[in-house]
């Protein structure tokens, strides 16, 4: 009867689970915390936690060859397909409008974007290759799809440390951008109050997306799958004729491929990749992407206002550039209306804030050009 007992006991996980896994349940349940609690990126901050917890739960199987996890991530993300659906979503519940109002915008977005490529160089410096160091400099974008695209095709061993990173910074827009901003402005620059953008016609905003994708993919056409879903999904929403559509990708869709998407990278945080310096080096990294890409968007944005008269643009706009799509126009809002009560500059902000979007999707097709 013992020896039944004991083999019952061997054949538990409690009796398999190596140090290195119960660290990294411990780490998928405080980012369950975060999401929960704090509610930090929680719609795909949770699956991706609790795939975590699942993929280090020994003998269960779930991310070995056959196992339900592996069959998410073979199919949706080793086959980079999850992402850019996640893209046909985001772009049915874009408004172009602004950037299209004010097209001056699309710098700020690019300027932005010099995080991505600064973080590069530093993680080349400090001994990652060159898909590594792309997929690290990504991070700077503030975009978890473009993030977990660029990874899964050019170095999928470091998906799961990029995947954290990228979400815990976006989840942190509001506490990372405001210093950098105050460091970089004044309060006279803070205080500028920006003209009312006109009005963009329906016409616009239908030729924007198609122009878009014809552009971008003849210049890049590594970026064509991210840039091409994005106008795809935006051009339902604004062409009027495909309403079931357009609200089937901002809902059903889009919720459907966030779940098995955030399931797929966390399956990807096995102990044996994750506890290492190389995921300390890359949370790090991520961070001076994230803090370079805020600062960029700013200097921009005061040498564009110097340029062009004096009080053209309020700077606090150009951090909005990375792509953390709404947060960061927000936080632009936010830190306006603390130097001026009158000041609204949301809309102003959601111009950089969806440039940012192409600019990252861009960046991503750059690197793939380079590297993959």
């Amino acid at each position: 009867m013992i020896q039944v007992l004991l083999n019952f006991w061997e054949m538990t996980g409690f009796a398999n689970m190596t140090w290195q896994q119960f660290v990294m349940i411990l780490v998928g349940c405080f980012l369950l915390y975060l999401a929960i609690s704090k509610k930090f990126e929680p719609l795909l901050l949770l699956p991706i936690a609790f795939g975590m917890i699942l993929t280090n739960l020994p003998l269960g199987g779930i991310m070995d060859e056959g196992g339900l996890l592996y069959n998410f991530y073979t199919v949706g993300l080793q086959s980079g397909v999850f992402p850019p659906l996640i893209f046909l979503g985001v772009g049915a519940m874009t408004d172009f409008g602004p950037l299209i109002a004010n097209p001056k915008s699309i710098l700020l977005g690019a300027a932005a974007q010099f995080g991505i490529f600064f973080t590069f160089i530093g993680a080349i410096l400090i001994g990652f290759d060159a898909q590594g160091a792309a997929s690290i400099g990504i991070i700077g974008g503030a975009d978890g799809p473009t993030a977990i695209f660029l990874t899964s095709l050019l170095i999928p061993e470091l998906l799961g440390p990029i995947a954290v990173a990228a979400y815990s910074y976006m989840a942190l827009v509001p506490v990372i951008q405001p210093p950098i901003m105050r460091l970089l402005t004044t309060e006279r620059e803070r205080k500028i109050k920006m003209e009312q953008l006109r009005t963009v016609s329906k016409k616009e905003k239908i030729v924007f997306p198609i122009m878009v994708t014809i552009f971008v993919s003849l210049f890049l056409p590594s970026a064509t799958a991210l840039v091409g879903m994005l106008m795809l999904g935006n051009l339902l929403k604004e062409s009027m004729v495909t309403d079931r559509l357009a609200k089937m990708a901002q809902n059903e869709l889009i919720n459907i491929v966030t779940i098995l998407l955030g399931l797929s990278v966390g399956a990807t945080a096995q102990a044996q990749y994750f506890l290492t310096i190389q995921t300390i080096q890359i949370i790090a990294l991520g961070i001076l992407a994230f803090a370079f890409g805020t600062a960029s968007g700013v200097i921009l944005a005061k040498i564009m206002n110097k340029l062009l008269g004096g009080n053209a643009i309020n700077p606090l706009i150009g951090s909005a550039g990375v792509s953390a799509v709404p947060m960061a126009a927000r936080v632009s809002q936010v830190e306006g209306q603390k130097a001026n009560p009158s000041n609204f500059l949301l809309m102003h902000a959601m111009g950089p804030n969806v440039a940012g979007v192409i600019g990252s999707a861009v960046a991503a097709g750059v690197f793939l050009s380079l590297f993959s």
